[in-house]
């Protein structure tokens, strides 16, 4: 059980559907892992990428990561039955002589390797990615696949931003989300009320949006915004300040009643005991966004979730960040409370399958072996160019 080969390749991605807007230049890594388990006459491979919202990480990929997959030994990749690889022991291959804290992006590049390897263990195994996911981790994992979800995206556009936030939050109904995530905190608070007052007129009420600030407001005036949105009813209100900044944290959680959402940039189980410890976040109500690929991948997740459990979180807290399908299948595979996607930003990256149908404001995963990136056209055309479209490496 050997990976034979793993490409990179780093992509520009968009935060709006019109490409053309300008997204501040982002980027992300994509890689194909190629394993030597041959499935129709072709390898089995599995693709990943760096989740949404940071930058490429090809350097650590090519220089770092990859190449002490490739060299590992068959016996350090496969599972205990020598039938398939296993991610957690590639896992500890990657990590082979880290230490630990001083994150920085090398955890993302860890996490986008850690995708693939799933995307191709589930295809090994010939199971959809969440029912592989509940197999391995027994009791702890549920075969349930209905999933909520929510539409994130409504970032600010450079001109007749609130006409054309309220178009793509009717786009977005028309697909049939009923819960939507808007960008807040880059504008003076009476546009933002203003920004509010438009997406939720097309939702079914104020408590199925939610807002981002984007880590904008500082200790004055976080307070001010929770002191203007606590009447309105929001579904949460998330990522306030900086994401270490536990004081300002805990001292909004205290005066605002409504939800709060934190943890998307936190990258550690450390890290979050910490925000469990000093941001005044309530197990009742908060909602926490840890994102799968920028916490060194599942085992890194997992570590996560195992931590906040036994300090009494529910799993129905857990809102993976991230948008994509891998994230769809780790909800449903672990039980989690939903999902963040991103239909429309982020291509094509963002998003389900081509014909993957949201109904109710929900989502099933794919039935097809393995994550299902194939299904979305726009994203397979991108691995299969990864790939060089070589019919020795891609089927």
């Amino acid at each position: 059980m050997r990976i034979v080969e793993i490409r990179e390749r780093r992509l520009s991605i968009s935060r709006y559907a019109d490409p053309a807007v300008s997204s501040g230049g982002l980027t992300t890594s994509a890689v194909a892992v190629v394993t030597d388990v041959q499935r129709g006459g072709c390898p089995v491979t599995g693709y990943g990428f760096a989740s949404i919202g940071r930058f490429a990480q090809g350097g650590l990929i090519r220089e770092r990561f990859a190449p002490r997959l490739l060299a590992a030994a068959d016996t350090e990749l496969a599972d205990a039955a020598g039938t398939n690889l296993d991610p957690f022991r590639a896992w500890q291959v990657m990590m082979a002589g880290e230490k630990p804290g001083g994150h920085g992006e090398r955890c993302v590049a860890v996490g986008t390797l850690d995708m693939a390897l799933w995307d191709a263990a589930a295809k090994i195994a010939g199971l959809p990615l969440y029912q592989h996911l509940a197999n391995r981790l027994g009791g702890k994992a549920t075969t349930s696949q209905r999933v909520t979800v929510y539409a994130g995206g409504g970032y600010y556009y450079p001109s007749d931003d609130v006409r054309r936030l309220g178009e793509e939050v009717r786009r977005l109904r028309d697909l049939g989300y009923d819960r939507v995530k808007i960008k807040i905190g880059g504008a003076p608070l009476v546009q933002d009320l203003k920004r509010i007052e438009a997406a939720v007129r097309l939702l079914p009420d104020a408590g199925h949006l939610a807002v981002d600030a984007i880590y904008a407001y500082t200790a004055t005036s976080a307070l001010d915004a929770a002191a203007a949105l606590a009447p309105l009813g929001l579904w949460w209100f998330e990522d306030i300040c900086d994401p270490l900044d536990f004081d300002t944290l805990g001292v909004v959680a205290a005066r605002y009643a409504g939800p709060i959402a934190a943890g998307e940039a936190l990258f550690s189980a450390a890290e979050a005991r910490l925000l469990d410890r000093h941001a005044g976040l309530r197990r009742d109500r908060d909602i926490l966004l840890f994102d799968p690929v920028h916490c060194y991948g599942l085992p890194g997740y997992l570590d996560i979730v195992a931590a906040l459990e036994s300090r009494g979180w529910p799993r129905r807290a857990f809102w993976p960040h991230g948008g994509h399908l891998f994230c769809l299948h780790v909800a449903a595979g672990l039980g989690l409370g939903g999902g963040e996607v991103n239909p429309l930003c982020f291509q094509p990256f963002g998003g389900y399958g081509d014909d993957m149908m949201i109904v109710a404001g929900a989502a099933e995963p794919p039935l097809v072996s393995g994550i299902g990136f194939e299904l979305k056209r726009s994203l397979r055309h991108a691995f299969e160019a990864l790939l060089g479209g070589d019919p020795s490496v891609h089927c």
